[in-house]
């Protein structure tokens, strides 16, 4: 079964920071990213990594976030710098694989809260 726990979430001030964990289990994923979700919004993605380490992000968090991922542990993480108000959202892990016939497949976590205010 294939299974993505998200964690690290909470409240943090304006400039603070968090540091979110996305624990996977049951396959092995390709690329791994990090979107969030405000509420009246849609999912947009946040960053990415793939299995060699290349990474993307979106304009809004370059400079202040970074994805990380330790593929031993099959864990991805995301550490979030200088939070700004407009951080404040759902952040889902996702996990990307394929089979055999190179089909995609997307699973998700269960999403962690994070809310930036004072």
């Amino acid at each position: 079964q294939v299974q993505l726990v998200e964690s690290g979430g909470g409240l943090v001030q304006p400039g603070g920071s968090l540091r979110l964990s996305c624990a996977a289990s049951g396959s092995i994923f390709s690329t791994m990213g990090w979107y969030r979700q405000a509420p009246g919004k849609q999912r947009d993605l946040v960053a990415s990594i793939t299995s060699d380490g290349n990474t993307n992000y979106a304009d809004s968090v370059k400079g202040r976030f970074t994805i990380s991922r330790d593929n031993a542990k099959n864990t991805v993480y995301l550490q979030m710098n200088s939070l700004k108000a407009e951080d404040t959202a759902v952040y889902y892990c996702k996990g990307e694989r394929r089979d055999a016939w190179f089909r995609r497949y997307d699973h998700w976590g269960q999403g962690t809260q994070v809310t930036v205010s004072s």
